[in-house]
């Protein structure tokens, strides 16, 4: 079995922040703050940079962007308080935003406040607090998918959350968005630029036609999901909204395929998901697939389509980090190595939208 990551640890080299800043901003726009201040960050994710402050006896949830160049729309902070500042009333799994500030005189950049919940992150592994427990992976699995269920089942309006984004022409504007995001990276790219650019062409003229509404989370895979100790069935904590909107629910569905490992992937294609996932136990796509129809009762016939449309996504987020490392924005040595994981990536996008046109 895989050892567990550790959930937090101290603050990388070069992602220190002003600590004495950030210490009077919580102590006065966060009530029943008392007690030493400390920091550590959490390690594991590669994109914004989110820290555990602890006050005394409390606990909380720092996030800011990360240093350098920011992709418009991207990192977005406000999005993210906006979207956990309300959801929680309808989704007890997002957590209650408890704070945002604009004032980059403070650490530098917009950042957000959060409540931090305690509990278990699936990594490459079952938790060791639930591998004595029958198919915890089948089980840890379709709680995942239910969680991502439940959060489309939502109505947006019920929870003030009907401002979000801009549903009509949503997925229009999220290909056209990432083509662009794409041109701004592509030249780092060398060889494989030409074949990144044909998937997004495909992916434009056989685009499906949407209709449904939902609140995306719009980055949902199982590493983003938190799970109390012990508890394989139900997921309790759902992390990283800040690329929430409003749109097509099957956005969310294709986003959690293309991070899912099955046992049918060669191992190149498993390049996005944390090692060890693939052999745990899963279940897999179409069990996936289909436990989602049953409980939205969604039509989940192109979902191919998004599952190539996540890939080519992912392909574009790993191209912005590398690009990110070679200008030296980044000191994070994970950065340097994310442009490998772009090839099989392509293949992979490649493969499916040729499988869904034969």
């Amino acid at each position: 079995m895989n050892e567990e990551p550790a959930e937090v640890a101290a603050v990388r080299p070069g992602e220190e922040l002003d600590w004495a800043a950030l210490e009077r901003y919580l102590r006065g726009n966060v009530e029943g703050l008392a007690g030493p201040f400390a920091v550590e960050q959490f390690p594991n994710g590669s994109a914004n940079l989110t820290y555990r402050v602890t006050v005394g006896e409390r606990r909380l949830v720092v996030r800011r962007p990360p240093f350098g160049e920011i992709a418009p729309g991207a990192h977005d902070m406000r999005r993210e308080h906006t979207t956990l500042a309300s959801l929680w009333r309808a989704f007890p799994r997002a957590p209650r935003a408890l704070a945002f500030c604009d004032d980059h005189a403070v650490i530098g950049s917009d950042f957000l406040v959060v409540e931090y919940r305690p509990g278990v992150v699936v990594w490459g592994a079952v938790p060791s607090s639930m591998a004595d427990q029958p198919d915890a992976a089948r089980r840890i699995g379709f709680a995942v998918v239910d969680a991502l269920a439940d959060l489309h089942l939502v109505d947006p309006a019920a929870c003030g959350l009907d401002g979000l984004g801009k549903p009509d022409g949503f997925l229009e504007r999220q290909v056209a968005g990432w083509r662009r995001r794409w041109e701004r990276v592509g030249g780092d790219a060398g060889a494989l630029a030409g074949r990144i650019d044909g998937i997004g062409e495909h992916l434009t003229s056989t685009m499906p036609t949407s209709s449904r509404t939902a609140v995306l989370h719009n980055d949902f895979k199982v590493d983003n999901c938190q799970f109390a100790a012990g508890e394989p069935d139900t997921v309790v904590s759902v992390f990283d909204w800040d690329m929430a909107t409003l749109g097509d629910p099957m956005v969310d569905l294709g986003i959690l395929l293309n991070y899912w490992p099955d046992p049918s992937d060669p191992p190149d294609a498993r390049a996005v998901t944390p090692p060890g996932l693939e052999a745990i136990g899963l279940p897999t796509r179409r069990e996936i697939v289909d436990r989602y129809a049953e409980r939205t009762g969604h039509d989940v016939g192109d979902s191919a389509w998004y599952e190539a449309f996540a890939a080519w996504k992912t392909i574009v987020v790993l191209q912005q980090l590398h690009s990110r490392w070679l200008r030296g924005e980044s000191t994070d040595p994970r950065m340097a190595e994310r442009g490998e994981l772009i090839p099989p990536l392509v293949r992979r996008a490649t493969s499916i939208l040729a499988g869904a046109a034969g």
